[in-house]
């Protein structure tokens, strides 16, 4: 499971806080935007924009297979600071400053996990509907001076969470059967706005499913046999793909994001960037250049923030290697390829003849480009060019390598460097009585 988890955790923060990582930003005042299971109220008030229910539906082959589930999401948690009196009261503020520390409010989140375990497909026929009841509530924490005094103080609130889970099973023909597990969201919504329904919001919602004594089948690559009934399986708002070891069927992880088969975290990354978009070697490199000022403002954003600086700034040089690029895997050619292979890979010709006569890496000639061509080869019209080599296309066309004889940078195009060495068709130089060089 180690690996679903790791792939699930990097599912479960994706886009919780995004570079530059620092409140001001203004793609991190707009977030949660992904795998959210918003409350019923809210979400009929705007039209199903913005879902209050997720579906996941697989097929599970098997006699008697009995599923395991854990469904997980984000609850959102305001963060407020403030100053802290000696007659106890306290001040609210948007920044703290307290020594060399800066404390901001913000919105935080915490992990919420439901385990289902042991429940038998043929006893699911009739639903099991599980309750989901988070209550309220708040914690505080004493902020203290350089010289150990209290001085502020950190509250973190969260509002209640409402709602159920409902798992079923359809058989559909012996040792087939059609799994669906519904998430939906009840909390009481206040009718005020979006930011208000996303405190009672279920996010970055996403359920890992283990099978014993059967096996489940991909929807994205089903026998040929089940493709009509996997394509009537229908998710919403998630979708389920084989996990674990490449092969294995007994793990699914059901995403927001889609997923291909098998996802995996390249074993290179030094940790999650909470943005799968991005190549975390170029992401390391924008936190290393940031300014002071601006690193101080990523670790007072968020401790997970926190965390990604200081990851970042104490990589070493062999971190940054292994970022750089890997090859996963060879694969052996199939036989029935090569002589495909062998068909492109035609001798390329060693010279070639125009106007009566032989070109070859050598040979001066004019370059005459066809009109309409490359503005480059335009400006170099009525060059005189010396051919470098001779080359060919996969569509056997010819193509000759020129570098320009004033050239200062001659030498770089004979090394294949771009801005030096340039590709004109045969029809497009006159070669010169000069001969070869």
């Amino acid at each position: 499971m180690d690996s679903v988890e790791q792939v699930a955790a990097a599912v479960l923060y994706e886009g919780y806080v995004l570079w530059p990582y620092r409140r001001s930003v203004k793609k991190n005042q707009k977030r949660w935007t992904l795998g959210g299971v918003y409350p019923r109220a809210y979400s009929e008030a705007v039209n199903g924009s913005d879902a209050w229910l997720m579906r996941t539906e697989c097929l599970v082959a098997g006699d008697a297979p009995v599923v395991d589930l854990k469904i997980r999401f984000l609850q959102i948690v305001e963060r407020s600071v403030g100053w802290r009196y000696p007659n106890g009261s306290i001040k609210f503020v948007d920044e703290l400053r307290i020594g060399d520390e800066r404390y901001l409010a913000w919105e935080e989140a915490t992990e919420r996990e439901i385990v289902l375990s042991g429940l038998r497909l043929t006893d699911l026929e009739t639903p099991r509907q599980v309750t989901i009841e988070i209550p309220a509530g708040s914690r505080q924490e004493v902020l203290a001076d350089p010289s150990g005094d209290e001085a502020g103080i950190l509250v973190r609130d969260w509002s209640v969470l409402a709602g159920a889970i409902e798992v079923r099973a359809e058989p559909l023909r012996p040792g087939l059967t059609k799994l669906t597990v519904e998430i939906t969201n009840t909390t009481p919504w206040d009718g005020k706005d979006r930011e208000s329904a996303l405190k009672g919001t279920f996010a970055s919602t996403h359920t890992i499913l283990k099978v014993t004594d059967g096996e489940f089948m991909s929807l994205m690559d089903p026998p040929e046999e089940l493709k009509v009934l996997a394509g009537e399986c229908e998710n919403i708002k998630t979708w389920p793909v084989l996990a674990g070891e490449e092969g294995d069927r007994h793990l699914m992880l059901s995403s927001p994001i889609i997923l291909y088969d098998y996802p995996r975290i390249a074993p290179e990354s030094p940790g999650d960037l909470f943005d799968g978009t991005e190549i975390d070697q170029l992401l390391i490199l924008n936190i290393l250049t940031l300014t002071d000022e601006e690193k101080a403002e990523m670790r007072a954003t968020d401790p997970k923030a926190r965390e990604i600086l200081e990851r970042s700034e104490s990589l070493t040089t062999g971190d940054f290697m292994r970022l750089h690029g890997a090859i996963r895997e060879f694969q052996v050619l199939d036989g029935a390829i090569n002589p495909i292979l062998e068909d492109l890979e035609k001798p390329v010709p060693l010279q070639v003849t125009l106007q009566g006569q032989e070109i070859t890496p050598g040979t001066r000639v004019r370059l005459r480009p066809r009109a309409g061509g490359d503005i480059l080869d335009i400006a170099l019209a009525g060059k005189i060019a010396i051919v470098e080599g001779i080359e060919q296309d996969y569509e056997d066309k010819i193509h000759l390598a020129v570098t320009i004889e004033d050239d200062p940078g001659r030498d770089l195009g004979r090394e294949r460097w771009p801005g030096h060495r340039f590709f004109f068709s045969p029809e497009e130089v006159e070669p010169l009585s000069g001969g070869i060089l």
